[in-house]
């Protein structure tokens, strides 16, 4: 499937004539926070700073093609609101056919930035999402998406407007290949969900409950389709494991044994990390942003968590407020962070002087032609 739009440009033209930025300032540090134009950026972090292939993780939080301009002090303002006071954040002007292209370049370039193992987080809204969704698809492959993620970003709205109220954007998560960064976040077990999942209880009084020990998907040859104790898999099933690792748990006294002679895992309540964190997430935006479409930092350390370690380098180029860099910071990853606005560079420069002096400066001098 292909996203048919005029001005779209070939891919090797993306890559290769896309001039770099000439940037400047004493680069002492692997966190890099630099001021520019981010696709000329990103190529020079491709080309001369030899990058391709060592990010990690890229989370970005783009304009979403509103056609309005971002004042400090408010969360979107109108451009025909603003009043002469107002400063200038940054502006959403660019609309349809030239967005779309306008985001599949840095795509395009973020792909090549991306390591084996990396992965790739948009953070968008449902009115231009799904088109990102086609071109993601395009660019890293329909086989690499992992998610659409919701995010709850406010209270219910309550309005006129003949629709429901939208409390919601949303995450596309793709990643560069299968093999990715994956630290499975877990959501503590609350007295309840103990109380309803671990029902069982053993002989010293600890919490338990069982899970089949088989899965389905029959397996003809393989070692997982042999007998256990004399038993086979039920009718296009297979163990989950190796009869021999079965062998070892039934030893430590971790299989329970029905009244029928059926094998179920034994998993003991505390001994659980937590209930699998789902693809909606409750991260509400901040009631009193510094800088408009400030993200919380709750929300990024989750997806740096899950989706990198520790001494892995993070990108955001449209870095904002920085929230992205001081979570990572937080978490001990390295780190880059791209923008063009000079609001958004001096508001992320006093989130992260707050933490740490441990990064370099970079602006953009000029735009060099390839």
């Amino acid at each position: 499937m292909e996203l048919v739009y005029s001005g779209k440009k070939k891919i090797d033209v993306i890559l290769n004539n896309t001039p770099q930025s000439k940037l400047v300032g004493k680069r002492d540090s692997n966190n890099l926070l630099i001021k520019g134009n981010n696709v000329y950026v990103l190529q020079t972090l491709r080309k001369e700073y030899n990058l391709n292939g060592k990010i990690d993780l890229i989370y970005i939080d783009p304009p979403f093609a509103t056609n309005n301009t971002f004042a400090m002090g408010s969360d979107r303002v109108s451009t025909m609101s603003m009043s002469s006071s107002d400063a200038v954040a940054y502006t959403d002007t660019l609309k349809g056919d030239e967005f779309i292209e306008f985001m599949r370049e840095r795509l395009v370039l973020a792909g090549e930035l991306l390591s084996g193992q990396g992965s790739l987080y948009v953070h968008i809204d449902y009115k231009i999402g799904h088109y990102i969704k086609i071109i993601m698809d395009e660019i890293f492959g329909a086989e690499n998406f992992h998610n659409d993620i919701t995010r709850i970003k406010c209270n219910p709205k309550n309005f006129d407007r003949k629709a429901f109220g939208n409390i919601k954007d949303m995450l596309l998560f793709y990643s560069k290949t299968k093999s990715i960064i994956w630290n499975d976040p877990r959501i503590p077990f609350t007295a309840d969900d103990r109380a309803a999942l671990f029902k069982k209880r053993d002989s010293n009084g600890r919490s338990y409950t069982t899970i089949p020990l088989h899965a389905p998907g029959e397996t003809r040859n393989g070692v997982t389709g042999q007998e256990f104790k004399g038993i086979k898999p039920p009718q296009g099933r297979h163990w989950r494991c190796d009869p021999k690792e079965l062998e070892v748990l039934d030893q430590q006294e971790r299989i329970e044994w029905s009244s029928r002679g059926n094998p179920r895992k034994i998993l003991y309540a505390d001994e659980q990390t937590g209930k699998k964190m789902q693809d909606i997430w409750e991260f509400k935006d901040h009631p009193y942003p510094v800088y408009p479409t400030e993200k919380n930092s709750d929300l990024l350390k989750t997806i740096i968590s899950a989706s990198s370690n520790e001494g892995s380098m993070v990108l955001d180029f449209f870095c904002g407020s920085g929230t992205t860099l001081a979570a990572a910071q937080v978490l001990n990853r390295n780190w880059i962070g791209i923008d063009q606005s000079a609001k958004a560079i001096e508001v992320t420069k006093n989130k992260l002087n707050t933490i740490t002096d441990q990064y370099s400066y970079l602006e953009e001098a000029d735009v060099n032609s390839p």
